[in-house]
C-alpha cells in the first residue's frame, strides 16, 4: 500500500508541478485545441493516457502504438448552439491501422464550419455574405518501442484557415491562412504497477500564421498534454478507469524554439481535468468528469454515456454522447461521436 501510495502521488506531482510556470495563450488557428470524442469529453477531457480508438491520434500519438485493429471513429459537435450561433460545428473523422511489423499509421481530417456572415465595406456597403472556415488533414506513424510499455509517434499536419474575405484594409488579401504543424507524443503502460498508465504529447509544433502579412503573424497553438490513468478494476461484469490531465499553450511573441522555455508563465493558464469512467457488460459505459480552464473561464462537470455492441466476435460499434461546459455564451456543447473497429 505504501508503494503504491507513492507512485500515486508522485503521477500528481508529474502533472502539476510543470504547470507552476504557465504562460499567456495568445495562439491562432485555435480549431486545433478543440478537442475530439464523446467518450474524451465525458472523461473531463482527461484522455491522453487513456486513448485506445480512433480518437487516440488526436490526443497521443504514441497512444495509437498499442492498437492491433483497424478502428475508424467520427464526430460531430454542434458548437456553441443555443448562443446565437447555431450554424457553427466542429467535425473529425479519423482511421488507424497496425500493419505487422512496421507499427500504426494514422490519418484524421478536422472541420470547423464558423457559419456565414455579412460582408460589409468600409461605409456599411453591403457585398452579400461570405463562409468561414478552418480545415486540418493529417497523417501519422506510431510504434511500439517497448512492446506492451511504451508507444511513440507522431503526426504531421497541413492546415489552412479561410476567415473573410479581402478588404481594402488588408491590400487585397482574402484573410485566409495556409500552414503545417506536427505533433509528438508518448503513452507508458502500467508504469509502476499494473493498471496505471502516462503520457506525455507535445501538439502543433510549427511556424507563425499569417493572414494579412509577417509583421502581424500570430503563433499557432504549441500545446503541452501530461496525463495518467488508472485502471481500479477490469473483469468481464465492470471495468473502471479514473483519469486526471493538466495541458498548457506555451503562446507567446517570442520565436518558436523559445517558447519551449518562456511559455512556461502565469499559472492561471494551465487547464485542467479529470473524469472517470464505468463500463458494464462491455455494452454501457457511464462517464463523468470536472473541467478546469480558469483563465477562459470554463469550469464545470462534464457527463457521458456509451453503448457499445460486438457482432461476429470480431467488429465492434460504438456510440458515444457526452455534455461539457463551454463558457459564458452556452452552459453546455453536445458531443455526438461514433466508432467502428474490426
Amino acid at each position: 500500500m505504501l508503494k503504491q501510495h507513492i507512485i500515486v502521488v508522485s503521477l500528481l506531482i508529474m502533472i502539476g508541478l510543470p504547470f507552476a510556470l504557465a504562460g499567456i495563450s495568445q495562439g491562432s488557428l485555435l480549431f486545433l485545441t478543440f478537442e475530439p470524442g464523446g467518450r474524451a469529453n465525458g472523461m473531463g477531457r482527461a484522455y491522453s493516457a487513456v486513448a485506445d480508438d480512433a480518437f487516440a491520434m488526436w490526443w497521443n500519438p504514441g497512444a495509437t502504438a498499442f492498437n492491433r485493429k483497424t478502428q475508424l471513429a467520427g464526430n460531430h459537435i454542434p458548437w456553441l448552439q443555443g448562443s446565437g450561433l447555431d450554424d457553427m460545428f466542429y467535425e473529425y473523422l479519423g482511421w488507424n491501422q497496425y500493419f505487422h511489423g512496421i507499427g500504426n499509421l494514422n490519418a484524421h481530417i478536422i472541420w470547423l464550419d464558423a457559419g456565414t456572415q455579412p460582408h460589409t465595406g468600409p461605409n456599411q456597403e453591403n457585398y452579400g455574405d461570405f463562409h468561414s472556415f478552418d480545415v486540418a488533414g493529417a497523417a501519422g506513424y506510431s510504434y511500439e518501442l517497448v512492446p506492451e510499455k511504451v508507444g511513440l509517434g507522431g503526426n504531421f499536419k497541413l492546415l489552412y484557415s479561410y476567415l473573410a474575405p479581402g478588404t481594402g484594409a488588408t491590400d487585397g488579401k482574402d484573410g485566409s491562412a495556409f500552414s503545417f504543424a506536427f505533433d509528438l507524443g508518448a503513452k507508458f503502460k502500467d508504469v509502476g504497477l499494473p493498471g496505471i498508465d502516462g503520457s506525455i504529447v507535445l501538439q502543433n509544433v510549427g511556424p507563425d500564421v499569417t493572414f494579412v502579412d509577417q509583421d502581424q503573424a500570430d503563433p499557432a497553438p504549441l500545446t503541452f498534454r501530461l496525463g495518467a490513468a488508472y485502471t481500479l478494476f477490469d473483469n468481464p461484469m465492470n471495468k473502471m478507469i479514473v483519469s486526471a490531465e493538466a495541458s498548457k499553450m506555451l503562446t507567446n511573441d517570442d520565436p518558436l524554439y523559445q517558447r519551449f522555455v518562456t511559455g512556461w508563465n502565469n499559472f492561471d493558464e494551465t487547464i485542467y481535468g479529470a473524469g472517470a469512467e464505468y463500463t458494464y457488460l462491455e455494452l454501457i459505459a457511464l462517464r463523468g468528469g470536472y473541467f478546469a480552464d480558469t483563465a477562459g473561464d470554463i469550469v464545470g462537470p462534464s457527463f457521458g454515456v456509451g453503448v457499445q455492441y460486438r457482432f461476429d466476435q470480431r467488429y465492434k460499434l460504438t456510440a458515444d454522447f457526452a455534455m461539457v461546459p463551454a463558457g459564458g455564451l452556452v452552459d453546455y456543447n453536445k458531443i455526438f461521436s461514433l466508432g467502428f473497429e474490426f
